[in-house]
């Protein structure tokens, strides 16, 4: 199967049954809150968001490939964990670099807010489905 429609999939059910065979062994993960190597750690932390958070949602708005570089744009939504249950979302792109294999080998996201907007949304939580 073609990975620009596996990412696809994984998008539609984020962050349940995830394809992590298209990423190396050692992918370079990087976003404004987390930085790592190795697709055992970037399973860990997307099995800690399923479990952590709640109704999460990843849109995908577009993706695109050109040569080894995939780029997407998105948003992530979800429910924070805390008695009035705060209704967050953060919207970016990600830009994914594929080897000669085929494999993922970097993954960096970017934020189009900074980590203070998406703290400040635990106390002003979003009014509107995102």
């Amino acid at each position: 199967m073609d990975i620009i429609q596996i990412l696809k999939d994984d998008y539609q059910r984020f962050p349940q049954n995830q394809t992590y065979s298209i990423y190396a062994k050692d992918v370079y993960f990087e976003d404004p809150v987390n930085r790592f190597t190795g697709v055992d750690r970037y399973r860990k932390m997307i099995g800690f968001m399923g479990n952590f958070f709640k109704e999460i949602k990843l849109d995908l708005h577009g993706i695109s490939r050109s040569s080894d570089l995939i780029e997407t744009r998105w948003t992530l939504s979800w429910l924070a964990p805390l008695p009035w249950r705060p209704k967050m979302a953060i919207a970016g792109r990600s830009e994914l670099k594929v080897n000669s294999d085929g494999l993922i080998v970097s993954h960096i996201d970017y934020w189009d807010c900074s980590r203070l907007d998406v703290i400040k949304q635990l106390v002003f939580p979003l009014k509107t489905n995102v």
